[in-house]
């Protein structure tokens, strides 16, 4: 088996590519539209066609997410040099929308997002919270701490049963 003897510093430096001439490229010129509402109405507009709106559909049925599509058109935009990624991350909210509303008018099923659990991803639980309520901000957990053991007290003196098995003595029968 052969070796090829590698130098590490054969590679392009770190922005190279910024120095040569991109202006070949669709995206290396400026984009041809700059304003998020009428790239999104050139979006919607597409997808109004019946052959879009069906291949639209279609990818929908397979399980292909809108947050994906969504992605998958962004993309396209800017290589093609349409818009710029800033103002395809402009319309990635309302272009979601309306893409989820085409398919409820259709009766299309849809995955919203490609994470099931994207929804409560980052979520904190009551422990971490008071943990962290505690250690930052002392003086609002004693007060959340008093007024929970207040109406704990409160709670338990307006609601407790006068005789039940639970609070008589075990000499009582």
């Amino acid at each position: 088996m052969a070796r090829f003897n590698v130098d590490p510093f054969s590679a392009p430096p770190a922005g190279h590519s910024l120095t040569e001439d991109n202006t070949k490229w669709p995206w290396g010129n400026p984009p041809r539209m700059v304003d998020p509402n009428q790239v999104l109405d050139m979006l919607v507009d597409k997808f109004e066609g019946p052959k879009r709106r069906q291949e639209l559909f279609k990818m929908m049925l397979v399980g292909v997410s809108i947050e994906t599509i969504v992605e998958g058109v962004i993309y396209q935009g800017f290589t093609e040099g349409a818009f710029s990624p800033d103002v395809g991350l402009l319309i990635k909210g309302p272009l979601g929308i309306i893409l989820a509303n085409m398919a409820e008018e259709e009766d299309i099923p849809y995955r919203l997002f490609e994470n099931e659990d994207v929804l409560e991803e980052g979520t904190m639980d009551d422990k971490t919270f008071m943990n962290l309520m505690k250690s930052n901000n002392p003086r609002m957990f004693g007060f959340i701490r008093e007024a929970l053991n207040q109406s704990i007290r409160e709670g338990s003196q307006k609601n407790a049963p006068e005789d039940t098995f639970l609070n008589t003595e075990k000499g009582d029968k």
